[in-house]
């Protein structure tokens, strides 16, 4: 694939190097993230995102790209509203698939003589694996509220505070959610999984701020170095995948009626217009407020967690959401183009939403470091708002699996420090932090390109996987 250097961090695909482009593809990365993507098919992926009709501008991807399923994971591809088209590919199967932080005011020598036991109580506490059930059975009425209302759903019910939603993009609840566009099988998947991590890349974390880059950005949000955080990174589970698997099968199907060809069948799409794009869109938001409220429930039970293990109230723990952000969604968005201002569908798969001023929450390995970054002006005019989501996958699971053999992770993290518990033989084989780019060149490349700026580290204390 023909890639061609616009920038420090900025690399093109010309819109002639392949067949059926629209626009150019844009890698945000850069010299040493570009060499990681000569061996996977995200740059012909990325350049196949070009090809959607309606597309404005370019086919973009974050640093922290790799091979995803249709769209590569860290793409963005924006369509226009009216004239574009919507395609599931292009956000993925585990719709808003997201990431909550939480700070308290304790630090490391509040938890130190207890972690072994936070670590074990969580464990206890939140349902992970693959398959897993959540303490919470839900009536399929409740369901439905969940699915239209988000994380308000949950804090009526008991399960968080009032202030949570305030700190939520989109309040914890995205508009024109269409829970009876959800399959009566994704439905059957969402009864008894709200409420649970999930396996693969999914955690909950105990962190500590160890280092401040903006010390004023860091007081607003209330964050200082020295204080114990908790992020929980899940979606939307059994319910969000299969919402994509129902919704690519009707996509696929549409496009011969509406006369579309794409270069590749995973990314069927439908014109924005069209009632399977309503149908998809509004099955889609549902899934997206259902991990919004299995988000808030996961944070609830965390805060109940450390209460019981630290003996103290959960609200003299602090533990109030610093905020909350999606990945895998398309949203509604107004963006200027070419000097005036046009409403676009914003697909983002492995990307997360940078506007202006807003808090970023990027994971890295279970065994380095996350970061806490805010968007920026440039993110808007360069990206779509857009930045990375993750430090992104180098090796896949079964590679990561093959390259532990011999080797005891959890010893391993131990030895640094870090309390590790999993469910499943593989887990945390699968999750090894060489598994993974290390982060920090990742935010480096969105900090240096000024698409979001550092404002602090986490490093793990304790993780739980599934």
């Amino acid at each position: 694939m023909r890639l061609e250097r616009l920038g420090p961090y900025l690399w093109e695909i010309p819109a002639d190097a392949k067949p059926g482009m629209r626009v150019p593809a844009r890698v945000v990365a850069d010299d040493g993230l570009i060499g990681h993507l000569r061996s996977d098919a995200s740059l012909d992926q990325l350049a196949n995102g070009a090809t959607l009709p309606g597309i404005v501008r370019a086919a973009l991807a974050m640093p922290d790209i790799h091979q995803g399923y249709g769209l590569p994971v860290g793409g963005v591809v924006a369509t226009d509203a009216e004239q574009g088209v919507v395609s599931p590919g292009a956000i993925g199967f585990d719709i808003n698939c997201g990431v909550r932080l939480l700070r308290s005011n304790l630090e490391r020598n509040d938890v130190a003589p207890k972690l072994q036991a936070l670590a074990d109580g969580l464990y206890a506490a939140i349902p992970t694996g693959v398959g897993s059930k959540s303490r919470l059975t839900l009536r399929p009425r409740e369901l439905d509220d969940a699915m239209a209302r988000g994380a308000g759903w949950a804090v009526d019910a008991g399960l968080g505070y009032a202030s949570d939603a305030d700190q939520i993009e989109s309040n914890g609840a995205l508009d024109g959610a269409r829970p009876e566009s959800v399959s009566a099988q994704a439905r059957e998947r969402g009864l008894r999984q709200l409420g649970s991590l999930g396996s693969g890349n999914h955690f909950l974390e105990l962190q500590i701020v160890d280092e401040v880059y903006d010390a004023g950005a860091a007081q607003r949000i209330g964050l200082r170095e020295g204080l114990v955080t908790v992020m929980i990174h899940t979606g939307s589970r059994g319910l969000g995948h299969q919402v994509c698997t129902d919704f690519l099968k009707s996509t696929e199907q549409a496009l011969r009626r509406y006369g579309i060809t794409v270069p590749d069948r995973q990314l069927a799409c439908a014109p924005a217009g069209s009632d399977e794009a309503r149908a998809y869109l509004g099955a889609m938001r549902a899934a997206a407020n259902f991990a919004f409220a299995n988000r808030q429930v996961l944070a609830h039970w965390t805060r109940e967690v450390f209460a019981r293990v630290l003996e103290r109230p959960a609200e003299r723990l602090g533990l109030v959401t610093v905020y909350d952000v999606a990945h895998n969604v398309a949203k509604i968005e107004d963006h200027e183009i070419d000097g005036r201002r046009r409403r676009l569908i914003v697909h983002r798969k492995g990307a997360t939403r940078a506007f202006p001023g807003q808090p970023v929450l990027v994971p890295g390995d279970m065994g380095r470091y996350s970061y806490v970054l805010l968007g920026t002006d440039k993110a808007m005019a360069e990206t779509f708002g857009s930045t990375c989501h993750g430090a992104g996958r180098l090796m896949s699971r079964t590679a990561a699996v093959k390259a532990a053999r011999g080797r005891n992770i959890g010893r391993e993290l131990a030895a640094q420090g870090i309390v590790a518990r999993a469910t499943g033989r593989d887990a945390l084989a699968e999750e090894m932090p060489e598994a993974y780019k290390d982060v920090r060149e990742v935010v480096g490349v969105v900090h240096g390109f000024g698409i979001s700026t550092k404002v602090a580290r986490l490093k793990p204390l304790a993780v739980i996987k599934g």
